[in-house]
């Protein structure tokens, strides 16, 4: 095992201290706050690090106390599965894990930090974490390469299956993927310093010199000419958030759609973001999906959201449409709808159609919306309306119906007189904007009708 950086080293409250399996645990505190932590590295291979029933209930009891004490949980975890000598037991002791850190969602932040082989059963333990940290040698599969080519007859090895770039890029696991011991450990201390201790407080304040009247005139410097052309919307974030500072979790998995933990004036946000670099902005399943779970971690953990919004629509697709793009797209739209945290909603450029809806629009419920004057918000683009609403027409009375089209409509002021939009600002303006109106929303209270549960769309 690697050694512990500085920032963990400190008196620690050893937990089952006596009990017996490989599996550790403790609280202990990170920098100046306390986490539960526990260690659940036993495997260097598949052939080891076996989770025996005492090592579910350990990780169980530290999870249970993790909740009711309201703390941070960070899990180190690294386990070739179930004991085949314990029998259903070692299954019984993993079952009882998952259920105590499933109970921990929503409650108090859970970190995973993937150090090694996860395989079968303990492999899903990093599926119920809120974020998963995999170290660049680590694997996780739930079913090996072996049984895969047993009834697939198709050969595969262990990181193509279930490797840390797999994970990071394909299935979307891997939040974050280190290089080494230290850099996970590091990573996990930066994720954790965003993030309150449960959800029943807010984040910690951070340190900020960063005035939150800067103007950021590099920010609208980004958008090309074209109204098609490409950028990296990350360089408007990095712009506006204090400091310049973006912690982004998923960076390849659902790349056309950014999430990222920032903040402004020393307040931590959650920050949504179409990416025109890829896809040109359009909403996916994959985008859905990670900006759906992003949203709603935000909003159990008291993050207020800032939304930045450049898209022409949904992707298009017969192969989306059939893996279910209606469910996928309507998770976006239910968690921004359930969201209860301050919602500030920002258009720099398109922002048409469904996509529109989804990307937290005025009513989906967002406090203040804003929009530089390049914004074109419509059902869907000139060039498409006068397709579908001239189709006799010939190219040269196309163009000049298209023109006609952008002029009166394709502005954000024929919005903001339909109250979609609440001020249109100088793109220079918008950290300052963006910090005032989360000033104002601080003391923002709202409770949904009290029921059991929802039923997302998943």
């Amino acid at each position: 095992m690697s050694a512990v950086p500085a920032a963990f080293q400190a008196t620690a409250v050893n937990l089952r201290a006596g009990s017996s399996g490989f599996v550790r645990s403790r609280v202990r505190t990170l920098g100046d706050r306390s986490v539960v932590e526990i260690d659940a590295r036993g495997a260097t291979d598949e052939r080891s690090g076996a989770l025996a029933p005492a090592d579910g209930r350990s990780m169980a009891a530290a999870a249970r106390l993790a909740r009711t004490q309201r703390l941070p949980l960070l899990m180190r975890l690294a386990s070739s599965g179930a004991d085949l000598n314990e029998g259903v037991d070692a299954l019984h002791g993993w079952a009882t894990a998952a259920t105590e850190l499933a109970r921990c969602s929503g409650v108090v932040p859970v970190v995973v930090v993937a150090a090694g082989p996860n395989v079968s059963g303990p492999a899903l333990l990093l599926g119920l974490a809120d974020f998963v940290v995999m170290t660049a040698d680590a694997y996780a599969f739930v079913v090996g390469p072996r049984m895969v080519e047993h009834f697939t007859g198709m050969p595969v090895d262990r990181a193509d299956l279930g490797g840390a770039e797999t994970h990071a890029v394909r299935s979307g696991v891997a939040s974050f993927v280190a290089s080494t011991d230290a850099e996970a450990d590091e990573t996990a201390a930066e994720l954790l310093s965003y993030l309150p201790d449960s959800n029943a407080v807010d984040p910690p304040g951070r340190a900020c010199t960063d005035p939150v009247d800067r103007p950021v005139p590099e920010a609208f410097d980004v958008l090309p000419a074209e109204s098609g052309g490409s950028y990296d919307v990350r360089d408007v974030l990095a712009a506006v958030a204090d400091d310049g500072v973006l912690l982004e979790p998923h960076p390849f998995w659902g790349a056309n759609l950014v999430t990222a933990l920032a903040s402004f004036g020393g307040r931590p946000v959650g920050i949504v973001a179409n990416q025109p670099q890829s896809l040109a902005g359009t909403l996916d399943i994959t985008g859905s999906r990670k900006g759906a779970r992003f949203v709603a971690f935000c909003d159990a953990f008291n993050l207020p959201l800032v939304t930045f919004v450049d898209t022409s629509g949904f992707y298009p697709g017969k192969d989306l449409e059939w893996r279910g793009m209606i469910r996928y797209g309507a998770q976006m739209a239910f968690a921004y709808a359930r969201a209860t945290v301050p919602r500030v909603n920002v258009t720099l450029r398109k922002s048409y159609g469904g996509a529109y809806i989804v990307m937290d629009s005025k009513t989906m419920g967002n406090d203040l919306a804003l929009a530089w004057p390049t914004a074109e918000i419509a059902v869907m683009g000139a060039k498409g309306a006068v397709g579908i609403l001239h189709r006799s027409a010939t190219d040269a009375e196309r163009a000049v119906l298209e023109t006609a089209y952008e002029q009166r409509l394709l502005n954000p002021y024929i919005a903001a007189e339909r109250g979609a939009i609440d001020s249109v600002i100088e793109p220079a303006d918008t950290r300052r904007e963006v910090c005032a109106a989360l000033e104002m929303l601080v003391s923002k209270r709202e409770r949904l009708p009290r029921r059991r549960h929802d039923n997302s769309p998943l």
